[in-house]
């Protein structure tokens, strides 16, 4: 039995398992915005409505903005850093991958963005469900990737150094 009826979240001091929790949220706000294109037709731009567009927007914003940060900033460059000769085309192909995923996954946020924004503020606009499924189904892809490669690369190649330095970046990172 869990110590704990209450869920805990990784803070920043295990930055691998917090870069995981990140997607574990990441994944609710997808949920909040497939039930938010759902909500639209019958309810409109009511409350509610304002509400969920506005905490997607804060959530892409603010904390995935921080995650890529996290991993184009502070994981990659110690990862290439760490990774041996024979594992080194491998690793480089994913992170290529993941940064130029990142790119497309940002543009997409930029224009599912300009589709929240009004409804936020009570105007009622078009949020078409195969737009959000397609957006939502972007980034479970590149979460299983991230969480199917990358992060099993970082487990083996992180030191107790790296970990602390990534930390300490990290919760830098959100200070500001």
């Amino acid at each position: 039995m869990a110590d704990s009826l209450i869920p805990v979240s990784p803070g920043l001091e295990t930055p691998l398992e917090m870069l995981e929790a990140c997607h574990e949220r990441l994944q609710a706000q997808l949920a909040t915005l497939a039930r938010l294109a759902a909500w639209l037709p019958g309810h409109g731009a009511d409350h509610q409505a304002q509400q969920a567009a506005f905490n997607v927007m804060r959530y892409f914003d603010l904390a995935a903005l921080n995650h890529h940060l996290d991993e184009e900033n502070d994981l990659f460059p110690v990862l290439l850093a760490r990774v041996d000769a024979a594992r080194r085309e491998e690793l480089s192909g994913l992170i290529d991958w993941i940064l130029a995923d990142h790119q497309d996954m940002f543009a997409a946020w930029v224009a599912m963005r300009a589709r929240l924004d009004p409804i936020s503020r009570g105007e009622l606009v078009d949020l078409p469900v195969a737009d959000v499924t397609h957006f939502a189904e972007r980034y479970r892809q590149h979460i299983a990737r991230e969480e199917g490669e990358l992060l099993p690369f970082a487990r083996k190649l992180l030191t107790a150094q790296d970990v602390a330095a990534m930390s300490a970046t990290m919760t830098a990172r959100r200070r500001v």
